[in-house]
């Protein structure tokens, strides 16, 4: 059945219209689960590809300082970009490699120390437990309950211990399959970032053949100011991990606290996913510190409590600036739907997405209000 235009003039168009699409809205709710299953099964497929554009995109900033800054110099572009890139991904190896021979053996030790040692760590805490409950008994309080659920807390710990081993050494194998599809992923993103040109001239011809010039110019803009916001967050928000990392590292380390590479390793990670983040690193290296010397544990809160205050009112303000100012209420609401929806990726892209969100909501308000200006007689 072919579509008449004189459809359009009906009454009932509109009407079927409106019902065809809250059909298809319907279908689309109730199959979200097989929807997302069939997402996450196409994403596998081409998990090397999607790892390339990522490393690509991560890496361009750094090719561009490259290819503008250092080899300035160099007359033809091909081979320009072509150094930039093979400086860039040297680069990046590099530091990784520097950084993997600084902590991996004392993160090793660390773990070694802290599992060879657990019975002794409990049996430390069970006897703090027990002094605890006998001086709560002189001042007439009754903390049995509470000491019953950190004991049980304890043994179910130590019974599960071994199965969490194995699943550690079963993720291993994944991390393996990971580590191959970055390799995949590195190699592609040396071809994405050397055809980088070609590719955006592609897209921009295609772009322009299906739509206007004046919504392309649009679209262009919308783009490269969205693209800044990105690479200011992922740039910034790395340095402000690093900051904070090397910052708890150094206490730590004044104060002779135990696994200081390990949990500022984890202190340092965690702080990359906003708001959550911090509270999960705190909790951890609490946990451990616990076990080890109950008032190191209790200094190491405390100073983690000072530490993220100061980053989240000093150190991210002066490294974001003025560029990522997003309303709290709106990164709350999308640090929940993103990670709801994309786990740790969606909480880690939450700021971003806001600042993204909140320039689109203010572009057209701003053209709406200057519209009805115009329009005001």
């Amino acid at each position: 059945m072919k579509f008449n235009k004189d459809w359009l003039n009906k009454n009932w168009f509109p009407y079927t219209v409106a019902a065809c699409a809250g059909v298809v809205l319907y279908l689309l709710l109730s199959n979200i689960g097989p929807i997302f299953k069939s997402l996450g099964t196409f994403i596998k497929y081409f998990s090397p590809v999607i790892s390339g554009l990522i490393i690509a995109y991560i890496l361009s900033p750094l090719v561009n300082i490259y290819e503008t800054k250092v080899l300035k110099g160099t007359r033809r572009a091909e081979v320009k970009r072509s150094l930039a890139v093979l400086l860039s991904i040297a680069t990046v190896i590099l530091f990784i490699v520097i950084l993997m021979i600084a902590l991996i053996p004392q993160i090793i030790e660390s773990i070694t120390t802290f599992v060879s040692n657990l019975d002794g760590y409990a049996a430390s805490l069970e006897s703090i437990l027990t002094a605890l409950s006998i001086k709560a008994e002189g001042m007439h309080l009754d903390i049995s309950g509470i000491t019953a659920k950190i004991n049980e807390f304890l043994s179910q710990f130590a019974q599960k211990l071994p199965a969490v081993m194995e699943r550690l050494v079963k993720m291993s194998a994944g991390v393996g399959n990971g580590f191959l599809n970055v390799i995949l992923g590195l190699i592609l993103a040396v071809y994405f970032l050397s055809g980088q040109a070609r590719i955006k001239h592609g897209f921009e011809r295609l772009m322009k053949v299906l739509i206007s010039p004046d919504k392309f110019e649009s679209m262009s803009t919308f783009l490269d100011k969205c693209n800044n916001i990105i690479i200011q967050y992922i740039a910034f928000d790395i340095l402000d991990g690093v900051i904070v990392g090397i910052v708890n590292w150094i206490f730590m380390i004044i104060t002779g606290m135990s696994y200081s590479v390990l949990i500022s390793l984890v202190v340092g990670v965690t702080n990359l996913a906003p708001t959550f983040g911090p509270i999960l690193g705190a909790i951890i290296g609490t946990f451990i510190l616990v076990l080890v010397n109950p008032f190191h544990a209790l200094l190491f809160l405390i100073f983690t409590i000072i530490l993220q205050t100061i980053d989240g009112y000093i150190i991210k303000p002066k490294l974001f600036g003025e560029s990522l100012n997003v309303p709290s209420v709106w990164i709350l609401v999308t640090l929940v739907v993103g990670g709801r929806m994309f786990g740790v990726a969606g909480i880690m892209l939450s700021i971003p997405f806001a600042a993204i969100f909140n320039f689109v909501y203010t572009d057209w308000l701003v053209k709406r209000e200057k519209k009805a200006i115009e329009q005001d007689p």
